[in-house]
């Protein structure tokens, strides 16, 4: 597909499967031990892939290396009632399971138990790819760019005065994020490149080399 191996193709199957399903389950079940019945009463609360992947976001995944799942729905009246923070909670939640996910897909290689080669076997090919899709949704969702979960943590920590930037913003978020992709890849400022990749890259090493 586009250019990709078998092998390729294969391995972001396996993590799109793993990483979006657990990145919408860790923002159901954080918004669930909030008070928030909402997403299990939407069937979220489970790790059934069936219930998270978003066609396009996973079709996106497969061809660019990074994509989207269908967004919990969350009612922050509930979260907020239990704790200030809630909203903030349960965003980071999620690109908090890909870090967490990137290190356990890092333990084979610390363990010597496969060598950190992509060109080497398809077992040590799999797991640098399943790391390294961790990382680069961990950083994507922590831009704090609405729809993306950086948003509602970058709206907990501003003064008022920066919320309401954030608020002011929401409605070109959409158009922001595809002006920065397609800036990257056919302009000279691949602000996106530094804002994901950059970060993957040095936490990969750190990880994995």
């Amino acid at each position: 597909m586009f250019g990709l191996s078998t092998e390729r193709l294969i391995s972001r199957l396996i993590v799109l499967v793993i990483a979006f399903s657990v990145h919408e389950f860790a923002h159901a079940w954080t918004a669930d031990q909030l008070g928030d019945d909402t997403p299990r009463l939407q069937g979220r609360l489970t790790l059934n892939p069936l219930a998270h992947l978003d066609p396009l976001g996973s079709i996106m995944l497969l061809i660019a290396g990074f994509g989207w799942a269908k967004p919990v729905l969350v009612n922050p009246y509930a979260v907020r009632r239990r704790t200030p923070a809630g909203m903030m909670l349960v965003a980071v939640a999620g690109p908090f399971s890909n870090l967490l996910l990137a290190i356990l897909g890092a333990i084979p290689f610390r363990a010597g138990l496969i060598s950190a080669n992509f060109s080497g076997s398809f077992l040590s090919a799999l797991f640098l790819e399943f790391i390294w899709i961790n990382l680069i949704l961990l950083f994507f969702n922590l831009i704090p760019i609405f729809p993306l979960d950086g948003e509602k943590v970058a709206e907990y920590f501003l003064p008022p005065s920066g919320q309401d930037f954030l608020y002011r913003l929401r409605p070109y978020g959409i158009y922001i994020l595809m002006g920065l992709i397609l800036l990257g890849n056919f302009g000279s400022m691949d602000i996106l490149g530094f804002l994901i990749a950059t970060p993957a890259s040095s936490v990969l090493q750190l990880l994995v080399f």
